[in-house]
Parts: structure tokens; sequence; C-alpha cells
């Protein structure tokens, strides 16, 4: 059997035409065995964002009252958080309730009290602003924080570099394996990250971080120092399936 000149160890002269090519095959041929290998990759690097959680409530006999109370505390925390500037990237308001408590005994539905909230969510670029941030949320009336949780970006250059490190490794194994038989790698066959067949829905990454809460009100004259809080490190990581055609080996 010869070679063509475009597919070392691939056709005979005298194929006929149309006929397959062994790199065109889903399975190896002794003219072009494959070799599929994984490729891994995990990086350690800085978060960009902060996250945090604010929820303002409200709570008292007079339904008015009570939406008075909560419009108004909603309204210090959004201007606490824009006074921030561009530290604070995303702000957005999500969930928003205003629910009656009725009396436990007798059958006439007689409010006992109205209940308020609104949730809040913000993302912070700033980490040097986010102790001072979180603790002067902390001393509003009846205002609880929750967070930090510290995330990367989706387009962050770390995605890319975890995938680029990843295929590079898939490269020097199917290298390796190679070499280890005396020949080298001819062509990539497939390139594919790892469950790309399975049809798998996609989840996003969990953020991670550290939780805390605060609730309550403090006068100015107790008001709380900054917190001290310290960045998660996050793990990036990438993975990849690749499938190779070597030159026949020498056995």
């Amino acid at each position: 059997m010869t070679a063509t000149p475009d597919h070392p160890g691939g056709l005979p002269a005298d194929a006929p035409q149309g006929t397959p090519r062994p790199a065109d095959l889903p399975y190896g041929t002794p003219h072009a065995p494959r070799v599929a290998v994984r490729g891994e990759a995990h990086l350690e690097v800085d978060p960009e964002i902060a996250r945090i959680g604010i929820t303002v409530t409200a709570r008292g006999t007079d339904r008015r009252g009570t939406l008075d109370d909560l419009t108004r505390r909603n309204t210090a925390v959004l201007d606490l958080l824009r006074s921030y500037g561009d530290a604070v990237e995303n702000l957005r308001t999500g969930t928003f309730s205003v629910s009656p408590e009725l009396t436990r005994h007798g059958r006439a539905e007689r409010v006992r009290a109205h209940h308020g909230s609104v949730h809040i969510t913000a993302d912070l670029t700033d980490f040097t602003a986010l102790g001072e941030l979180t603790t002067r949320l902390a001393d509003l009336d009846l205002t609880s924080v929750d967070g930090p949780w510290w995330a990367l970006r989706p387009d962050s250059p770390a995605h890319g570099e975890a995938r680029r490190q990843a295929v590079g490794e898939a490269v020097q194994r199917a290298r390796e394996y190679a070499e280890a038989l005396g020949t080298r790698l001819a062509a990539l066959v497939e390139l594919a990250d790892l469950g790309a067949e399975a049809a798998t829905p996609h989840l996003p990454p969990a953020v991670g971080g550290a939780r805390m809460a605060f609730a309550g009100a403090a006068t100015p004259e107790e008001a709380a120092p900054p917190l001290d809080l310290e960045p998660q490190r996050q793990i990036v990581t990438a993975q990849v399936n690749a499938r190779f055609t070597m030159h026949p080996p020498r056995l």
C-alpha cells in the first residue's frame, strides 16, 4: 500500500473515487492509528466581583404606613449604594412584597399587622469599599445584608487561559503517547468540551464565597468600624477531549 502525498499512510493510489480516508472514519486504522486524550487545567485567580444581597423590611398595623416606611428605607439603601459611584457595578431590585398578617383566633378576617420587604442585589468591583459599605448598610433601620459572594465575570480572561492550558495539555499528552511508540502525531481529528456530546443542560458555575448577615439599626455614635473582608480566590477549570491520528509506528 502506498501513501497519498497529502495523507501519509492513507489510501492506495488505485482506491476508488469517494473512498473515505482513514482520518474521515470514526475509528483508527493500522495506517492511521488514533489516540484519544483528555486535557485539564486548574487555575486559581483573584475574584473580579463581590455580590451582596440587601433585604429591607417594614412592619406596622397600618398598611399605608407600612408601605411608606418600606419606601423610605428602600430609598435610603439605594441612595447609599449609588453614592459609591463606579464601585457598584450593577444594582438591581428583586422581590417586593407587602402582605397582611391575620389574627390567630376568631372567624373574622381581622388584620393584625402588615409586613413588607424589598430585596436588592449589588455587584461591587472595588473591594476596598466593600467592608465600609456593608457596615453602613447594616446600620440602616430594619435592613439585613447577606454576602459577599465572590465571582468572576463570564467573559473573564481567566476562562480563556484555562481553556488554552487544557488544550495544550491534551496536545502534549497525545504527543507523549506517540513518542512512546516511536512516531509522531499526524492530524487533529476532534476537539470537544467534556460532556459536549452528552447534550446535558448547562449549569452556571457556583459562586464561591463566605456568607455573613447583619440586621438592625445603630445610632451614629454606635456606628461599627468597616469590616476587613478578604477576597476568596476563585478556581477556574477547563477540560477537553481530543482525538488525533498518528503516523503508523514501526512496532
